[in-house]
């Protein structure tokens, strides 16, 4: 039997303060769990300390008041982690060059908490990741450094995050939490602890099991938004508008679930988790024929806008070599300030590649980070204003927001390629759905 840590200083602590880990933190902390965030970025923890959010979505208010309480911390000090009941990991799961699946981030937050893991203690993965990495990386990991045995010392989980950044739902008291333990006594230690801050929590046979629920999830959604966005490419050129189509079909009180197309996809999970299926299923040769045909949709949209644009500008007997050209939205999603693997940047440097000048806005991201390259890091918004519009000849809306002034771009930009469907036709711009 895996008896928890006696007198542990803290319930929970959360590895990785990032987009997951922070509302992640809050929402065990406003349960009434005694919660500690550790993170090894200094000028995050210290940021937090400091009573100020990096996300919009989780308004500074929400932490000083739970710091006031005593009930979230924050710190460095991997050490601290000791102090707590259970772990758990948040941390980014990218792709290397090739598609292939990079769990260095997973594997080294094993390494931090290893030499402080205690018996008793429960170890809960988050990051999207292939089915396997739980019970063989992490464990493995896990076991090596701290001299304790998953299943019998500790326990060890998976639970996949469900973080949708700017909606409203996504709240993690509302959220359905799928768990999947190592052994029924590590399933039974990860239900008690995600019920304290979860209202449903959905348990399932295996580490493995929930592991392939979060691929299945965004493979689900991957797929779907490539098949619109090629039924788009198909009805354009036969006069038919994919909006209208989508509209009609969602009054179908069943069978019919809506997605819209766009510019690409974008985000940490959707963009990435299925080439981590594709990578797995490899070891048992099999084929994801179906999925790797979605890729490739989904990243051929950017060239698809692109081409629209080329064509635009032919019309009015222009090339694109010079031509001054806004990107609206670079966010992945509309209204937020996330612009991890959007396709704003694809369309952005094959722009740059065949010679316009390219500048961008986004109310939500006044500047571009280090993430981005060199390229386009340091990169900041333009200021919105008519006169600034005037000066280019054409704009690629990519992201929705809600604060753009979309009639005063059509005023003030003579030609727009709308991959959103979101700029009213009134105006004086051309307009060209893409």
């Amino acid at each position: 039997m895996i008896i928890k840590p006696a007198n542990a200083r803290y319930e929970v602590a959360v590895v990785g303060l990032g987009y997951v880990g922070i509302p992640l933190a809050v929402g065990f902390a406003e349960a009434g769990c005694r919660t500690i965030g550790f993170d090894l970025d200094r000028s995050r923890v210290k940021e937090l300390q400091s009573g100020h959010s990096p996300l919009t979505t989780v308004p500074s208010e929400r932490i000083n008041v739970l710091t006031g309480k005593n009930l979230l911390t924050f710190t460095v000090n991997k050490q601290e982690l000791s102090e707590s009941e259970a772990i758990i990991i948040c941390v980014p799961t990218p792709l290397r060059t090739h598609l292939d699946p990079d769990i260095s981030f997973i594997l080294s937050a094993g390494e931090e908490i290893a030499p402080v893991l205690r018996k008793g203690m429960l170890v809960s993965l988050e990051s999207s990741t292939y089915p396997g990495t739980t019970r063989e990386d992490l464990r493995k990991v896990l076991e090596a450094k701290s001299g304790l045995k998953a299943g019998v010392d500790f326990a060890l989980a998976f639970s996949p995050e469900r973080e949708d950044p700017g909606n409203e739902k996504s709240v993690l008291k509302e959220m359905p939490k799928v768990v999947g333990g190592l052994t029924p006594e590590c399933q039974e230690r990860a239900v008690e602890l995600y019920s304290r801050a979860v209202s449903k929590v959905v348990p399932v046979s295996s580490c493995d099991t929930a592991e392939a629920v979060k691929l299945t999830e965004n493979i689900f959604r991957f797929i779907n938004i490539a098949l619109v966005n090629e039924l788009k490419r198909i009805y354009t050129p036969m006069g038919i508008d994919i909006w209208e189509v989508i509209d009609a079909a969602k009054t179908k009180p069943f069978g019919f679930m809506p997605f819209y197309p766009g510019p690409g996809v974008g985000g940490h999970c959707i963009p990435l988790d299925p080439y981590y299926l594709t990578w797995k299923a490899r070891e048992f040769n099999l084929d994801t024929r179906f999925i790797q045909l979605a890729g490739q949709i989904n990243r051929g949209m950017p060239f698809y806008v692109v081409s629209h644009l080329i064509e635009g500008l032919n019309a009015i007997s222009l090339p694109i070599q010079g031509v001054r050209i806004l990107i609206v939205g670079l966010a992945y999603k509309p209204n937020i300030p996330d612009d991890r693997e959007s396709p704003s940047f694809d369309i952005m440097n094959i722009l740059r590649e065949k010679g316009a000048q390219v500048d961008y806005y986004d109310p939500y991201i006044p500047e571009i980070g280090n993430h981005a390259g060199e390229a386009w890091s340091g990169h900041r918004s333009i200021t919105w204003n008519p006169e600034i519009l005037k000066g280019y000849t054409a704009a690629v809306v990519c992201t929705p927001h809600k604060e753009v002034d979309y009639p005063a771009l059509a005023e003030n930009i003579p030609l727009i390629v709308d991959a959103c469907n979101i700029v009213p036709k009134s105006g004086k711009a051309h307009v060209i759905p893409a």
